[in-house]
């Protein structure tokens, strides 16, 4: 089936830059803001009608998911829904408002919720600091449902995470199957929404991130005596 032309007015905006996408720039290629203003000349906020094909499962990665990515680039990974059929392309919008965006932010400490690091932290090792952002996580509700929660992670997390599931129920079993001290000690960091580790835990974090060359030397470091 031949697929309208991007160039028809009579397209809604959104509908021309999903057929722009796909016989211009191309699944994997990159794309700049400057490319979309080009495109649709005159046309405002073409590059939000662009971003709007996310709800509708493109996949348009910007910086925040693909390191690689220039700071005013983005790649055109994956092709979602074909908005430009009838019918197709119409459903309300799940655009995460500022509102929800700061209210999550806030509600979840201002720190990504997997590593822990905060924005404009720098990595361990690396230059590269934090951008926090908000992800969608898929959870496995008690009764067996699924729900789609919003939660705060940096970019490096988002990407690592995408796409994955978070089983409460699982969680809480466990949680049921605790002894009384194990239980009170879990309670207190859930209380104050963080944790202390000890020296040798510091220690083994730092050991997995090491290098095998390093790691044999710490190996030969902890070996006991011979003899």
């Amino acid at each position: 089936m031949d697929l309208p032309s991007w160039t028809d007015g009579k397209l809604g905006t959104m509908k021309r830059a999903a057929l722009w996408l796909v016989t211009v720039v191309g699944e994997g290629n990159v794309f700049t803001k400057e490319d979309v203003k080009e495109a649709f000349p005159g046309v405002s906020q073409a590059d939000r009608r662009v971003r709007d094909l996310r709800d509708h499962g493109w996949q348009i990665d910007t910086n925040r998911e693909d390191a690689s990515l220039g700071q005013h680039e983005q790649r055109f990974v994956r092709q979602g829904e074909p908005v430009w059929e009838p019918g197709k392309g119409s459903r309300p919008s799940t655009s995460i408002t500022m509102t929800q965006r700061r209210e999550v932010l806030a509600r979840d400490g201002h720190f990504c919720r997997s590593c822990g690091i905060a924005p404009g932290e720098a990595y361990a090792g690396t230059y590269e600091t934090a951008q926090l952002d908000i992800a969608r996580r898929v959870v496995k509700q008690p009764d067996g449902s699924e729900r789609t929660e919003l939660v705060a992670e940096c970019n490096r997390c988002r990407v690592g995470g995408r796409g994955k599931h978070t089983d409460l129920a699982a969680v809480l079993s466990a949680i049921a199957g605790l002894g009384s001290l194990e239980r009170k000690m879990l309670a207190e960091w859930v209380a104050d929404d963080k944790r202390e580790f000890s020296t040798v835990e510091r220690l083994w974090a730092d050991y997995r991130t090491l290098p095998e060359e390093s790691r044999v030397q710490v190996r030969k470091v902890l070996a006991p005596p011979a003899g």
